[in-house]
């Protein structure tokens, strides 16, 4: 039985592409184990099929963090024996590849996001320059290596000559059910954090009879409250918080619209292409997406939401004709329900199964790694 280590920084309870991933793989009869951080706040592990480890730090934010998590991950990682590793992400690539280099064992990189351009980064002259100089060596030294999206893959090969399998983070496909939805619901899902569109959201949330649930938390929580507040809104926008996954899909089947917006700062979220539009999808909740070039093709192609900016006059009044016009939003339902047959995790599943038997049957044929 192979043994694969995938690593990485979040939470293990609420990184629902980690799950589908190790998930798919634990079915197929690999030994999987998924090490990640242990938060102050973090509640205890919900139950995996596969083997779940948390790597607690005295630092939490910060340089400091990162060091110590990559210090404290490559000495687990030396005590233990594996197949293959995993990075997921920069934060964690370089004791994963001195790991497998000291193992002789097959290195992964799984990009979730273009790292030095994600918005903590990208303005930071020094940091970015730090993270361009990992990506840098990780990337020209990655053979066996996938992504989000296309464009992200495309980056890749410009800069590196490194080519990525495109793996998307998509649910899993079930039955669709009968579900009462709340009238005049908006829902956002996801961080709560500086450049996701939030205030201009709040701010076009001033005059419309409507209802937003905020379901999720970060550094832009309180701030958010505040706002709300002082728009006097306060009443009409429920902070829920953060919330399970399995809760999370309750909550969106019975919204009317899902928001999915984003501001560019920086190509890691301009070239995205985040879970929650395909969590909207699958719910058969029609969405306001941010005119993005991966989520403008998939609508172009699925036509399953409108397409938006971030000007609140424009998020007001597509917000309105969402919230009344019924023709328009059953027949952006119907396409939900349509698309989603094709935009399923069972689908991106075969390419990661493919990606890791076609990893094995190279691994025969060298001696070393």
């Amino acid at each position: 039985m192979k043994r694969l280590l995938f690593a990485v920084t979040t939470d293990l309870n609420h990184d629902q592409r980690m799950q589908r991933i190790c998930g798919s793989l634990a079915k197929q009869g690999y030994e999987v184990e998924l090490i990640g951080r242990q938060k102050p706040d973090s509640k205890p592990l919900l139950q995996q099929p596969y083997t779940q480890h948390r790597i607690r730090c005295k630092y939490n934010e910060g340089k400091l963090f990162y060091l110590e998590y990559m210090l404290r991950l490559y000495f687990y990682l030396g005590t233990r024996r594996y197949d293959a590793l995993c990075a997921i992400d920069l934060d964690t690539a370089l004791p994963v590849y001195f790991q497998a280099k000291k193992k002789q064992v097959p290195f992964i990189y799984d990009a979730h996001e273009y790292f030095p351009e994600v918005i903590e980064v990208t303005d930071r002259k020094l940091v970015k320059a730090a993270w361009t100089a990992i990506e840098k060596f990780i990337v020209t030294r990655t053979k066996y290596a996938y992504t989000v999206t296309q464009s992200i893959a495309d980056i890749f090969y410009r800069k590196y000559n490194t080519r990525f399998e495109v793996i998307r983070n998509m649910p899993v496909l079930q039955p669709s059910a009968p579900v009462s939805k709340e009238p005049r619901t908006i829902l956002y899902q996801g961080a709560v954090n500086t450049g996701r569109g939030l205030e201009p959201l709040l701010e076009a949330m001033v005059g419309l009879d409507a209802k937003l649930i905020i379901c999720g938390i970060g550094d832009e929580f309180d701030n958010l409250k505040i706002l709300a507040k002082d728009l006097k809104i306060e009443d009409r926008v429920e902070f829920k918080g953060q919330v399970l996954p399995g809760d999370l899909l309750q909550i969106t089947r019975t919204c009317r619209v899902g928001m999915m917006l984003l501001e560019n700062k920086g190509l890691s979220y301009y070239y995205s292409l985040a879970n929650k539009f395909f969590d909207y999808v699958h719910a058969g909740v029609p969405q306001l997406v941010i005119d993005f070039p991966e989520y403008r093709q998939l609508n172009e192609k699925y036509k399953v939401g409108l397409l938006t900016s971030l000007d609140v006059k424009e998020l007001r009044g597509k917000l309105a004709l969402l919230l009344t016009d019924e023709q328009l939003y059953q027949t952006l339902t119907a396409n939900c329900l349509e698309a989603k047959q094709e935009l399923n995790w069972q689908h991106e599943e075969q390419k990661l199964l493919r990606f890791y038997e076609e990893l094995w049957q190279v691994k025969k044929n060298r001696n070393t790694w």
